[in-house]
This record gives C-alpha cells, sequence and structure tokens, in this order.
C-alpha cells in the first residue's frame, strides 16, 4: 500500500461505515420519494456539506496524533456529517414524523458545531504553546548560526557570544544555570545511543516548554544543557532550575517497554565575569553534587 494512502484507511472506513449505515436505516424504514419531487438544490447543499465535513474528518484523523484536540475536531465533523446527510436522506426517502432517530440525526449537525468550536478553541491554545515554544528559539534563529544536529539547540560557542553580550550590558539581572541528566551514560550503554538521542530530545523539549520567552536554552556538552535567564537574580534562578528539574522527573520517557527515570542536577551562578571562568566555575560545581 502507498505510504501516503495508508493513514486514511482506518478513517476512511469508519466514516464510510457511519454513512453507510445511515443510508441503510433511511432505506429500511421509509418510502422512496418519486425521482420528479426531489429538490436538487437541497440535495446537492445537503450532500456536499456531508461530504465535505467527511473529507475534513478524514484529513484531522489521518494527519493529527491522538488527543482531546483531535477528538473534539474530528468528532465534530463527524456529526455535521451525519446531520447533513440526514437531511440530505430526508429529500430522497420518506420518513414518519413519528421517528424519533430521524429528529435525533438531524439534531448532530448543531451539536457537531458546538464539539467543533470546542475542538477548535483547544486547538487556539495548542497552537499558541507552539507559538510559545518557538518564539524561546528565535534568538538562536535571528542569529543565522548552526545549531545543535540532534536537539535543534544553539552550541557552546553561541552560548559564550551571548554570555560576552550580557557582560558588556553590565547589568546584574541575569543568572546562568547548567543542567546535568543523571547517569546518562547507563542510558546509552543499555539502551543504545539512538534512545540517548531520544532523551536529550525529550528533556530539551520539556526545558523548552517551562521557560520564559526570553530565557536561552543551549546544549553545552555531551548531556548538559545551559540556561542563560536574563533579569533573574541568583536565588529567583535557583528556583527556577528546581522547577526545571522536578518536569523532568515528572517526564515518562520508555525504552524497550519500560519507563527511564530521568533526573537532573544544576548549578547556578550569575552571568558574570568571563564566560569560560563562568563556565568552568559551574562545571566544578556541577561535578561536586
Amino acid at each position: 500500500m502507498h505510504p501516503f494512502i495508508r493513514p486514511f484507511v482506518r478513517p476512511l472506513l469508519l466514516v464510510a461505515g457511519l454513512l453507510g449505515a445511515c443510508t441503510l436505516l433511511f432505506a429500511a424504514a421509509g418510502r422512496a420519494i418519486p425521482l420528479a419531487q426531489w429538490d436538487a438544490m437541497d440535495i446537492a447543499s445537503e450532500g456536499g456539506t456531508a461530504l465535505l465535513a467527511a473529507l475534513w474528518c478524514l484529513i484531522v484523523l489521518a494527519s493529527r496524533p491522538d488527543g482531546r484536540v483531535t477528538r473534539l475536531l474530528a468528532g465534530g465533523l463527524a456529526c455535521i456529517m451525519l446531520g447533513s446527510w440526514a437531511d440530505c436522506m430526508d429529500e430522497m426517502i420518506d420518513v414518519a414524523r413519528s421517528a424519533w432517530w430521524d429528529n435525533a440525526l438531524e439534531a448532530l449537525l448543531p451539536l457537531g458545531m458546538l464539539v467543533l468550536t470546542a475542538g477548535l478553541v483547544y486547538w487556539r491554545h495548542e497552537q499558541a504553546t507552539l507559538s510559545d515554544h518557538m518564539r524561546k528559539r528565535e534568538r538562536l534563529f535571528r542569529s543565522h548560526r548552526p545549531f545543535d544536529r540532534i536537539t535543534q539547540l544553539a552550541d557552546a560557542a553561541y552560548l559564550r557570544a551571548q554570555l560576552q553580550l550580557e557582560g558588556r550590558r553590565g547589568g546584574d539581572g541575569c543568572a546562568l544555570v547548567l543542567f546535568d541528566i543523571d547517569a546518562f551514560h547507563r542510558i546509552n550503554r543499555e539502551h543504545g545511543q539512538a534512545e540517548g538521542d531520544r532523551v536529550l530530545q525529550a528533556v530539551a523539549h520539556m526545558l523548552l516548554l517551562n521557560l520564559r520567552n526570553d530565557d536561552l536554552l543551549c546544549r553545552y556538552a555531551g548531556d548538559r544543557f545551559a540556561v542563560l535567564m536574563p533579569g533573574l537574580g541568583e536565588a529567583d534562578a535557583h528556583d527556577a532550575a528546581r522547577h526545571l528539574c522536578r518536569m523532568v522527573s515528572a517526564m515518562r520517557h520508555h525504552a524497550a517497554g519500560a519507563r527511564v527515570p530521568l533526573t537532573l542536577r544544576y548549578g547556578c551562578a550569575p552571568a558574570r565575569g568571563a564566560p569560560e571562568a563562568l563556565l568552568a566555575g559551574l562545571c566544578r560545581q556541577m561535578d561536586s553534587v
């Protein structure tokens, strides 16, 4: 099967099954209306709405991971599809007015709009989170410098350049935090380098999601990450670092079917002085933890 078609197979079967069941229900319970009495405009508009909603539902199910937003969007579109298809069937098949299921199917149209609206609201929140995630990388993207191949973060050279810029500004309100993944060598040894790379990516994403927009996250070396925190004193930076450690330790990373516990240790200092001396001091602080 072509790779482009494969994601659509299950959603297509689901949508076709719903439409088919609805059609069979009308055919079994009603009487065909003579062709001369059909309203072609109503059939085209209601049937077209149902088919478009079915297409959008297919696209959502095939292109998004499972989750609340996906289920709301797909569920709302499925309700609109069935409600519109029931309206279309009413134009071709006469069903007794007392048939409660006919009224229930038609009521799916406004219900689907409500569910779809809820999905769009949550989708907007999702996009806002992703936008925040990307804004935290802007400081790197604007420089057009190479970045780390595995984590897509800035490297140590870029970090040193930013530390020099902070030093020239002369402000005291800036802190540097260095993080190290505990027992990272064991993960590489037991699960392989590819899994170690996945751990680095997962930790990088978790740190990014919990940083402020003005913070700069870099991969310093190996399993060490550095965060430059403008506007924070040392005490506030310690609080932020402890929060980041808690977020990483709460992650549920799995390898070979088993959970891999992830914890960080950190060192923190005001971003003052020569970058090399500052980083060397933090590395000594980390090694003594």
